[in-house]
C-alpha cells in the first residue's frame, strides 16, 4: 500500500497530544462574547453558498462507557417529543436567515439519532423540509446504534429521505463489548448492511475503536476480518482516548484493563496493513474508504474538505448546527449552541435560539485554517494558490512555521519544496503534528493537554 508507511520509531517519537482539526481555530478558542448579531452577519456573508444542516439528537438508551459525546441517557421516549418541540422553535427562528439557500447535505448525529421512533423521525425530517429548501440529490445521513432498532427502521429511514448510514460497531469481541457496556448482535449488523444495500443506501460506514479494555492485536484482527466481510464503503477506526476526568462514564473503565501503548500501536499498524490489503484507501486521520468512494476520488482530485463531521466532499458549504451543543460554521465564523439540555431549553424558551459562544475568524485565522485544511485533506500544499488568495509571500509570512517543520522534514515526514509541501507516506499518520506547526494557538504548550494523543 503506497499511500501510507507505518514507521514505529517515528510514531513513538511524535506521539504527543494535539487537536484533530475538525476546525481551526479549535473549539477551545470559542468565547461568549460572540453575539447573535455576529451570527446573523456570518449567515449573510456568503449568500450563494449551499447549506449543510447538522441536527444533534442527544438521547441514548444506555451509556457506552467509552463515549465522549454530548448525550442524555434515558428510557423515556416522550423526552424526545419535548426535545422536538424546542428544536422546532429553534429551526423556525433560524431558517429565515437561509431562505435563499439550498441544503445539499443533512446529517443527524448524537447521542443516538435512531433513538427517535418512526413517528418522531418523520416529524423531524418534515420540519427540515418545511423550513429549508432541500436539493433533490442531497446527501442525507444518520448515525445508527444497531442495538435498539428493528430491521424495518431502515425501510422507514429510506422512505423519509436518508441515503447514507453510519453505524457504531467498535468491536465484535464479547469480552470487550461487556467491558464498555455495548453488547450487540453481529448477525443483526450484517442483516442491517444487507438490507441497506437492497434499499439503495448510497454509502455505509462502520466505526471501530482501538485501545478499548481487553483488546489484543489478535482479537482486533478478528473483528477487522469480520468487518471486511461486511464490506462497508467506508470505515472509521478511532483511537480510544481515556480521559475519565473529563468524561464521567470512562471512570467505569479500569486502567489495568486497557491495552499497553505498544499494543495499541501494533493494533494500528496491523489495521492499516489489513485494510490496505483488502483494498481500502487511507483517507487521513482515522478514515478509510474504497478507491471508488467519493471521498477517495475527491482526495485524488485535491478537492476533499473537512468540517465538524469529519471529511466531506461538500466544498464551500456553510454548516448550520441545530439542537443542543450543535456547532455551526458560517462564513468565517464558528458558533455553538448551549451544551446542557436544561440551558438549551431555557434559552430557546426565552429567545427562540440557544447560541452560547463562538468565534469570528481574523484574516490570519482564515489563512492558517486553509493551510491546515489543505494538508489534512490532501497531504499537499501549493504555495502559489495560498499566495494568490491572501496576497502574501508564503515563505516570508510562514518563516517561523517552516522553521518548526524542518526537523519533521529531516525525519522524512514531508518534503519542503520551493513551490510547496508534500507529506510523505510515513508522514500521513502524523499529519496532526505537521498541522501543529501552523497552529498559532497551540504554540502555548499548556493548551495541548486538553487534547487526546495523536495516535
Amino acid at each position: 500500500m503506497t499511500d501510507i508507511t507505518f514507521d514505529l520509531a517515528l510514531i513513538q517519537k511524535y506521539n504527543q497530544s494535539g487537536p484533530r482539526y475538525t476546525s481551526y481555530p479549535t473549539a477551545l478558542e470559542f468565547n461568549e462574547n460572540y453575539s447573535e448579531q455576529d451570527f446573523e452577519t456570518a449567515a449573510a456573508r456568503y449568500p450563494e453558498r449551499p447549506l449543510s444542516l447538522y441536527v444533534h439528537i442527544p438521547f441514548c438508551h444506555k451509556l457506552c462507557y467509552f463515549c465522549g459525546c454530548n448525550k442524555v441517557i434515558t428510557r423515556h421516549r416522550h423526552k424526545a417529543d419535548i426535545y422536538l418541540d424546542f428544536l422546532e422553535k429553534e429551526i423556525s427562528n433560524r431558517a429565515p436567515l437561509f431562505k435563499n439557500r439550498t441544503a445539499t447535505q443533512i446529517h443527524w448525529g448524537g447521542g443516538t439519532p435512531t433513538y427517535l421512533s418512526e413517528t418522531q423521525s418523520a416529524r423531524l425530517m418534515n420540519m427540515l423540509k418545511t423550513h429549508f429548501t432541500i436539493a433533490d440529490d442531497a446527501e442525507i445521513s444518520i448515525e445508527m446504534d444497531p442495538r435498539e432498532i428493528e430491521l424495518s427502521m431502515l425501510d422507514h429511514l429510506r422512505r423519509i429521505g436518508f441515503n447514507r448510514i453510519s453505524m457504531g460497531v467498535q468491536d465484535f469481541n464479547k469480552e470487550v463489548q461487556k467491558a464498555v457496556n455495548r453488547e450487540q448482535d453481529e448477525d443483526f449488523i450484517r442483516a442491517l448492511l444487507i438490507r441497506a444495500r437492497e434499499l439503495g443506501f448510497q454509502s455505509t460506514n462502520l466505526d471501530l475503536i482501538y485501545g478499548l479494555p481487553f483488546q489484543t492485536v489478535e482479537s482486533f484482527m478478528f473483528t477487522l476480518q469480520k468487518v471486511i466481510e461486511l464490506n462497508p464503503d467506508r470505515l472509521s477506526v478511532f483511537n480510544y482516548a481515556h480521559l475519565p476526568s473529563r468524561f464521567a462514564g470512562q471512570v467505569k473503565i479500569k486502567d489495568k484493563d486497557l491495552p499497553s501503548p505498544e499494543t495499541k500501536l501494533s493494533i494500528l499498524q496491523n489495521t492499516i496493513e489489513t485494510l490496505g490489503a483488502a483494498g481500502y484507501k487511507f483517507i487521513g486521520m482515522d478514515h478509510f474508504a474504497k478507491p471508488d468512494d467519493e471521498l477517495a476520488i475527491a482526495q485524488q482530485n485535491g478537492v476533499l474538505h473537512r468540517n465538524f463531521q469529519g471529511y466531506t466532499t461538500q466544498e464551500e458549504c456553510d454548516l448550520l448546527g441545530l439542537g443542543v451543543s450543535a456547532i455551526s460554521l458560517l462564513g468565517d465564523s464558528y458558533a455553538q449552541n448551549q451544551k446542557e439540555l436544561k440551558q438549551y431549553y431555557a434559552d430557546v424558551d426565552e429567545k427562540g435560539i440557544a447560541l452560547h459562544k463562538g468565534l469570528t475568524l481574523t484574516e490570519e485565522d482564515c489563512l492558517r485554517r486553509d493551510v491546515i485544511k489543505a494538508l489534512i485533506c490532501n497531504f499537499k500544499l501549493d504555495y502559489a494558490a495560498v499566495e494568490r488568495q491572501y496576497h502574501i509571500d508564503f515563505t516570508t509570512h510562514f518563516a517561523e512555521d517552516l522553521a518548526l517543520l524542518k526537523p519533521l522534514a529531516e525525519d522524512g515526514l514531508l518534503d519542503i519544496k520551493p513551490h510547496g509541501i508534500i507529506v510523505s507516506p510515513k508522514g500521513r499518520l502524523l499529519i496532526r503534528n505537521i498541522c501543529l506547526c501552523f497552529d498559532a494557538y497551540s504554540r502555548q504548550q499548556a493548551r495541548r493537554q486538553q487534547f487526546s494523543r495523536i495516535i
